[in-house]
């Protein structure tokens, strides 16, 4: 604690004593730990890194790896059941943005500017219009 307690992240300035808020409050949290930010992983990585390591049950060298080739998602598109409506849920980081539990409201706009973005390039197949949550009347 007295080696971490001290240290905010560079992306939201999220602190350790954050990350372990709820589970402070709250004593019936499965893990109880949350990041606020990717900075988070390397900033308190000597509390993270053992949870990880023994929440997933991997080796401390383990490595990521991605693999982003659409083609090999099967689906179970039938083409007499259309999708007529989607909701697209961001869980994970986007670099230069805090996660959930640390992202400010200034980073939550500029996610929701980067979306927008996003959802306008969409190619045909994929495309239709953007509902803010606060705009669904």
């Amino acid at each position: 604690w007295d080696k971490l307690c001290n240290i905010k992240t560079k992306t939201s300035g999220f602190t350790l004593a954050k990350a372990i808020a709820c589970a402070v409050q709250f004593d019936n949290q499965h893990c109880g730990i949350y990041a606020g930010d990717w900075d988070s992983y390397k900033d308190f990585a000597p509390v993270f890194d053992p949870i990880i390591q023994e929440y997933h049950g991997i080796k401390p060298d383990a490595k990521h790896t991605s693999d982003m080739d659409s083609s090999k998602i099967k689906g179970n598109i039938v083409e007499d059941a259309p999708v007529h409506s989607t909701r697209i849920r961001v869980g994970r980081s986007i670099d230069g943005f805090g996660l959930s539990p640390g992202i400010t409201k200034e980073q939550r706009i500029g996610v929701e500017k980067l979306m927008k973005t996003a959802v306008k390039n969409f190619p045909k197949d994929l495309s239709g219009n953007y509902y803010p949550l606060t705009g669904m009347d």
